[in-house]
């Protein structure tokens, strides 16, 4: 069975410029990050001795449009790489397996590119938005900018200007082997009455894939003279926006039961429930974490933020993602440090004859952007 290799392309409005990627998903493996490598393909005599720049740019909003009065702006716009694609001014990095199939595809107006991510950029997240909310969402977003002009201060006209959206995701690393499981016990007393009531969580591994059941092993024991009369389970999502120090957690998954209740003084009680966080049961949560842009079919919660061994989680940058499993009666929590989305697969060595096109065009420059 032969696959074939998606490439997504945009064209500039005039229609002589367009740009190809090979995808549109950039992987964080903690170790490297996968290269932005793509290819222009000018039309012939179109340019008349001007030039093509590409780059690479970082839109970091932290505060909403609607609040930015008196000049103050709570977004960051930053440049992370920049490049003059036509005509070449450094020498050819050899080619990627995608760049290859499209240069011998498109011929000699084909001229490949070629970034990388710095090692402390932040991951794709965008907080979802509420029904009252205007003006873009918060979060970070990537983009590939594509411009025609006589130099690089020379910013174009919108006719001759494309912009893609692409995302900076991370992968769950590779199994190490099993780790020490997340488990949390509590005890609960009371001001008026002796004895305490224990719970005690366990989740049945650290990394869970997106669209996993989350299994939390509940052991309850009541040596108090109370009662419990029902059971709470939360999957939390926890968010730090760095740029203002902001903390904030939201509920991605619950389950409430009451087998086994009420239990009784001097009773035990041990259950496993299953939880599935999913983005599609909370899309009209305003604030959930996403990670990436809203209008994505294939959208997931955002993962949780990893570093590389020997590097401090308070280190990072952008919105800092992590995960907790709640349970009460009165609040046991086991730490979940790994929702992530599972490792992909490739197909960049089939048949070069096997690409299949897709347009950018949902994501097309609005007249405001671009000028």
């Amino acid at each position: 069975m032969v696959v074939a290799v998606k490439v997504f392309k945009k064209t500039t409005p005039n229609g002589k410029v367009t740009v190809y990627l090979g995808k549109r998903d950039f992987i964080d493996h903690l170790d490297h990050t996968d290269p932005i490598d793509g290819v222009i393909v000018v039309e012939n005599d179109y340019l008349q001795g001007r030039r093509v720049y590409v780059q690479v740019l970082t839109v970091y909003r932290y505060g909403r449009e609607e609040d930015e009065v008196m000049g103050v702006k709570f977004s960051k716009e930053m440049t992370i790489a920049s490049e003059q694609v036509v005509p070449p001014k450094k020498e050819k990095a050899p080619l990627t397996a995608i760049q290859e199939k499209l240069v011998t595809k498109m011929g000699p107006n084909a001229y490949p590119f070629t970034f990388q991510f710095p090692d402390t950029s932040p991951c794709s997240v965008t907080l979802q938005p509420g029904e009252d909310d205007q003006g873009k969402p918060l979060g970070v977003e990537y983009y590939v900018k594509c411009w025609v002009g006589g130099n690089e201060e020379d910013k174009g006209h919108k006719r001759s200007t494309v912009q893609l959206a692409i995302k900076k995701l991370q992968f769950a690393p590779q199994d190490k082997g099993l780790t020490r499981l997340p488990s949390s016990l509590v005890s609960k007393g009371f001001t008026f009455s002796s004895g305490k009531i224990n719970l005690e969580v366990t989740l049945d591994r650290d990394i869970y894939y997106h669209g996993e059941k989350v299994a939390a092993n509940i052991v309850i024991s009541n040596n108090s003279r109370k009662q419990v009369r029902n059971i709470k389970v939360y999957v939390v999502q926890h968010c730090e926006v760095t740029m203002v120090n902001a903390q904030f957690s939201k509920y991605v998954a619950s389950l409430e039961t009451r087998e086994g209740c009420p239990i009784t003084p001097g009773a035990s009680f041990t259950k496993v429930v299953y939880l599935v966080p999913l983005a599609s049961s909370n899309k009209d949560r305003r604030g959930v974490a996403l990670d990436g842009r809203l209008r994505d079919d294939d959208v997931n919660l955002a993962s949780s933020t990893l570093v590389p061994e020997g590097k401090c989680p308070i280190d990072a940058m952008g919105i800092v993602i992590s995960y907790s499993v709640v349970t009460s009666e009165e609040g046991s929590l086991s730490k979940m440090p790994g929702l992530v989305r599972r490792e992909g697969t490739s197909f960049a060595n089939d048949d070069d004859d096997n690409i299949v096109f897709e347009d950018f065009a949902r994501f097309r420059l609005s007249r405001d952007e671009l000028e």
